[in-house]
């Protein structure tokens, strides 16, 4: 593989939904050492893999873009001579890939970068360790990245990968108020909270502000439409409560779909229990609330903001108001930093480069092994349909590409297997939940 840092640096991006798919695609064109990159986006084959609806509204374009297993993704790594590989995975399939990607026995392999797409509120030493083995951790902030240097140094593993950065998808134009405009955002997620009737609390007082406030419009921002997934199941989605709430909903209020970044534009008030939106509106100046009507809990992941001057309560929302977010903590939190957003990169950017000379990275050397996880390690890989040493199981490696009649029909039964995972989640397994609680 030729070291490349004047021309084009070649990018494979695997992303297992429409977000991560985001966060990997922004990634890996902030941290390539040129600006010319020639980005090859896959997809990895599972339950959330996102639609073209989706895909089109997340709005980055790769070069070429394919559906693949991990297996396939592997094979297109060996055969693509590749510089750069963002892994924008769930923490096991992070794992998977690094042990595949170091049974292949490249002579020169690419770097691999890896990271989270938003706050890290749960699962920090399990994510972060099926992380390692990266040659780049990416650490959305100071406060991130060094409570990841703790974990990784507190089992006695190597933490130089971890490397500061930002969220890649902050940006847009600063909040400007503008006259006669009066809009409050709620910005829904897919797994927080989980229980109907939370849900059915949010979406009501949501609907009872708009109705306080007929003048203001108000906007539930969802995530996905029903039947799609996102990064997180959603089992009671917000579109199907509002279809039943009693008295039907104001003419001020209204469900939107779209990029997060458009609906900012417009946005005077950002609403969430937890979700990066926050940040994101953060990051613009734009007046933030995080609710604590459900307490402020772990579980929740409202408690990422504590000491952010954020938390609030719709009661007190009503009543006109506005938190105003501690200067301190935003700073810790990589966000609305004047002059070093662009710059947030650098780090990453310059140990990419360094990677990629002379002879290139060396061995991937996970913490995990079959020796120091042997209860643990080979489930993980197994999921992926890769032995405990890396290499594909009997069976499972990837033969030619289909092409044809033959791959209509494969692609038919696959989205008929999708459709109908996706209805047990999301109507029969509410079923089961409430006749178990009978």
């Amino acid at each position: 593989m030729p070291t490349r840092t004047s021309e084009a640096v070649r990018v494979a991006v695997l992303a297992d939904s429409d977000t991560r798919w985001k966060w990997g695609a922004l990634t890996a064109r902030r941290i390539a050492p040129s600006t010319a990159v020639e980005l090859s986006g896959f997809l990895l084959r599972g339950r959330a893999t996102p639609t073209p609806r989706q895909l089109a509204e997340v709005g980055v374009q790769a070069d070429a873009m394919r559906e693949v297993t991990g297996n396939e993704f592997l094979r297109a790594v060996k055969d693509g001579a590749y510089d750069v590989v963002v892994l924008a995975l769930v923490g096991g399939g992070v794992q998977a890939m690094l042990h595949g990607l170091a049974a292949l026995g490249l002579t020169r392999r690419p770097v691999v970068v890896t990271g989270y797409v938003g706050v890290v509120y749960e699962k920090l030493a399990d994510g972060l360790l099926l992380r390692h083995g990266a040659d780049v951790v990416l650490a959305n902030s100071r406060h991130d990245a060094d409570r990841f240097r703790a974990v990784y140094e507190g089992v006695g593993a190597d933490a130089s990968a971890v490397t500061e950065a930002a969220l890649p998808f902050l940006g847009g134009a600063p909040y400007r108020p503008e006259e006669g405009r009066d809009t409050v955002v709620f910005a829904a997620q897919p797994s927080v909270p989980d229980s109907r009737a939370d849900r059915a609390y949010l979406l009501r007082r949501l609907v009872e502000h708009a109705r306080l406030h007929p003048r203001r419009e108000v906007l539930l921002k969802l995530r996905s439409k029903p039947g799609e997934h996102t990064t997180h199941l959603e089992e009671l989605p917000y579109q199907k409560l509002a279809d039943r709430l009693p008295g039907g909903l104001p003419s001020n209020f209204r469900l939107v779909y779209g990029n997060m970044g458009e609906v900012l534009d417009r946005t005077d008030l950002l609403v969430t229990v937890s979700s990066t939106a926050a940040l994101e509106s953060l990051h613009r100046r734009i007046p933030t609330a995080v609710l604590s009507d459900l307490g402020v809990r772990e579980v929740l992941g409202n408690h990422h903001f504590l000491g952010s001057g954020l938390l609030t309560s719709w009661d007190r929302l009503d009543g006109g108001h506005r938190p105003e977010p501690d200067a301190e903590w935003l700073a810790r939190q990589g966000v609305a930093a004047e002059g070093s957003y662009e710059s947030a990169f650098d780090e990453a950017r310059a140990r990419v480069a360094k990677l990629l000379l002379g002879d290139g990275p060396g061995p991937i050397a996970p913490y995990y092994t079959p020796s120091t996880a042997p209860g643990y390690l080979p489930n993980i890989l197994a999921r992926h349909h890769l032995a405990p040493d890396g290499t594909p199981l009997p069976g499972a490696a990837p033969k030619a590409e289909v092409t044809g009649l033959r791959r209509v029909v494969r692609d038919a039964i696959r989205e008929a297997a999708r459709g109908a995972y996706r209805h047990g989640v999301q109507r029969v397994a509410p079923v089961i939940r409430r006749m178990g609680e009978l």
